[in-house]
């Protein structure tokens, strides 16, 4: 089956719990940068399971529930757009996923992560893993964990806009849209932006 064709690989190596693993909001001026890691059970079929941005919303809220009842186990990690700030992007998504593979439990024998980066300046991927570009419309595992990433990152962001109204993070989840640096020259920044994220606009203010 084509969706599993990784996993079957890492079966045939010997590794029985084989996890997916992906981020989501690594390019938001926003926000965290959150991570999935999910081991389903074998070939288990999930109608409309891919890469969550080719999937819609209302799916992706559906799938979410649906992955999180049928898994072995799930983890969902965050890393803050305070610590993004301190160290750098790449580390913070490569210490996201680190975080959510570390809490499956029981945990996996072997990762699958979509990508082809595992470490940053300051963090690193140190489990067993293969890095799968794309790896979140290739592997069933590994599109899993996007979905509870992105619908993780989604329903967060529109908690800060209760919590920040004035910046409508229900509307563009922190991405560099029209309308959020419109609040951005209207409001500056909130405690949730990421600030070496908007060196530019700071320059053109």
């Amino acid at each position: 089956m084509k969706m599993w064709e990784y996993e079957e690989a890492c079966w045939a190596e010997g590794h029985a719990l084989v996890c997916g693993a992906d981020e989501a909001g690594a390019g938001p001026l926003a926000g965290p940068v959150y991570a999935g890691a999910v081991i389903l059970p074998r070939y288990i079929e999930l109608p409309w399971l891919n890469d969550s941005k080719q999937v819609t919303p209302k799916r992706r809220d559906v799938l979410f529930e649906e992955i999180k009842a049928a898994a072995v186990a799930w983890a969902v990690a965050s890393v803050s757009a305070e610590e993004i700030d301190r160290t750098d992007i790449l580390s913070a998504r490569m210490k996201a996923i680190e975080l959510a593979i570390r809490a499956l439990e029981p945990q996996a024998d072997f990762a699958l992560i979509d990508g082809n980066r595992d470490k940053g300046r300051t963090a690193a991927v140190t489990v067993s893993h293969r890095l799968i570009i794309k790896g979140d419309s290739l592997s069933a595992s590994v599109a899993a964990a996007s979905i509870l990433a992105k619908v993780s990152r989604d329903r967060y962001m529109e908690e800060m806009a209760l919590q920040y109204p004035q910046y409508q993070f229900e509307k563009h989840k922190g991405y560099g849209t029209s309308l959020h640096y419109a609040m951005l020259d209207q409001f500056g920044p909130s405690p949730i932006h990421r600030r070496t994220f908007l060196k530019k606009w700071e320059a053109n203010k």
